[in-house]
Formats: structure tokens, C-alpha cells, sequence
């Protein structure tokens, strides 16, 4: 089980792709025509062998655009998992009462989609790939779009709940891992492939949402440099794109 991929919700599709080929260096998305199917368009960036995609509404009364409204603009949206024991995720959703909002079984790809509200925080999907390093969503040929001058790698996802030791469990239990606590009050989930699902307090009043994603980096001046022109950097050093903190490591 592992992070594979990060999805972010935005009213414009075309600034916040431009935005992460900027700060973290990456290549051309690709745009699956798949998605319209929810009436949403968007674009997939391979970072390292993970990738960073962003959606956007087509048209009124979508999942997304509902979304977007709920939270007040950009914001991140889905994170997505790889196993490769799929039948087991799905009796884990059955056994904690999971709705499973859509799937899809294809010649290269399974994958499931689980209820926001049933696990909270973002919508989680869970995938199987065949072959294991393959990933049908990024499109053909993505290897070829992989830039690695400044980022190369996907690590975690940084989720703010009012009670994170709740999620946390939450989590933990559709991911079959047991949570970490981290001082003072946050719990880690450690993945395969050295990724991760942080858990942390929400402020006051808020609901729980992924706020943050932690990318591994080779040129940390570089990514400062790009995101400070871009008008995206934050005083401690990360980048605010779609809504989303993008954290280096």
C-alpha cells in the first residue's frame, strides 16, 4: 500500500497546472477524457513514479464543483493508493461499513472510490495496476514526461481533522496500518515506498481536509526561487498551489 497519486479541486484548470510545472519543475499533464464522465476536465503531472493531477468542473452540479463551493475555493480534493491486494481493501470497506462510490475493473487497472463521508477528510481511492509500475491514469508514454531537476517524488498527504487520533484509526483501518504517534498531537501512517499520510489538529471550527502534500526535492533553492516569483511562497518555506500547501523535503 502506498501513496501513487494527489489530486487537487480548482475553479481553473490551466493556472494551477502551470503553477506546480513551475515550482517543482515538472513535465507536460496528461488529459484524460476519461474524467468527463463526472463532468470534470483535467491533468496529470508524473512526478517521480507518483503524480500530481488537478480537476476542474466542466459544468454545474458535479461532485467537484460542489466541493469547491463547500470549502470556499481551490483545495485538495482526492488521494489515491496503490495495494496489490485489492480484494482485501474491499473487505476492509465492507467490514467498517464503507460506502464505495464508484469503481472500475479494466484490462490494466482496478480501482475503488470510497464515500468522503464514510472515511473523512478527502475522497480516498484505492487501485491495483498490472503491471505493479505501471499507472493507467497518467496516459501513455509518461515515463518520457518525467522532469527531475527539482522535484522527484511524491512523499506524503497532510490531512487537518478536528480529532486526528480518530481519523487517524479511521484511516488506519482501510489502509491496514497502524498509526505513529508524532509529539505533540499529530499520527503518522508510514506506506510502502517511503510515503506517508500525516495526520494533524484542524483549527478551531474547521472540518476535516487535505491540506498539504509533501514532495521530495533535489533543488530546494530552486523550488524557493520559482515559487517566491510565482508569488506562491510561504514564510516557512512551502508553496500554496490550488488551495493546497505544497511541502518540500
Amino acid at each position: 500500500m502506498r501513496l501513487r497519486q494527489v489530486a487537487f479541486a480548482a475553479h481553473a484548470l490551466e493556472p494551477a497546472l502551470r503553477q506546480l510545472q513551475q515550482v517543482l519543475g515538472l513535465g507536460e499533464p496528461f488529459r484524460d477524457p476519461g474524467v468527463a464522465e463526472f463532468g470534470l476536465q483535467n491533468g496529470v503531472l508524473p512526478i517521480g513514479d507518483a503524480f500530481l493531477e488537478v480537476v476542474s468542473p466542466l459544468k454545474p452540479g458535479t461532485t467537484a464543483g460542489r466541493f469547491l463551493e463547500r470549502r470556499g475555493g481551490d483545495a485538495g480534493y482526492m488521494a489515491i493508493f496503490q495495494t496489490d491486494d485489492l480484494a482485501a481493501a474491499r473487505q476492509r470497506t465492507e467490514r467498517l461499513g464503507v460506502r464505495i462510490v464508484w469503481q472500475a475493473t479494466l484490462e490494466d487497472a482496478a480501482t475503488i472510490h470510497l464515500h468522503p463521508r464514510d472515511v473523512g477528510g478527502a475522497i480516498v481511492s484505492i487501485d491495483a495496476m498490472q503491471p505493479p509500475e505501471s499507472w493507467r491514469w497518467a496516459g501513455p508514454g509518461w515515463r518520457e514526461r518525467v522532469r527531475a531537476e527539482v522535484a522527484t517524488g511524491l512523499i506524503g498527504a497532510v490531512i487537518e481533522a478536528p480529532d486526528p487520533e480518530k481519523l487517524a484509526a479511521r484511516w488506519g483501518e482501510l489502509l491496514d496500518r497502524r498509526p505513529t504517534q508524532d509529539a505533540p498531537s499529530g499520527f503518522t501512517l508510514a506506506l510502502e515506498r517511503g510515503t506517508r499520510v500525516r495526520l494533524v489538529p484542524a483549527p478551531p471550527g474547521q472540518e476535516a481536509a487535505l491540506v498539504a502534500v509533501e514532495v521530495a526535492v533535489r533543488d530546494r533553492a530552486r523550488f524557493a526561487a520559482a515559487a517566491a516569483a510565482a508569488g506562491l511562497l510561504e514564510p516557512d518555506g512551502a508553496a500554496r498551489i490550488a488551495g493546497t500547501r505544497i511541502i518540500p523535503v
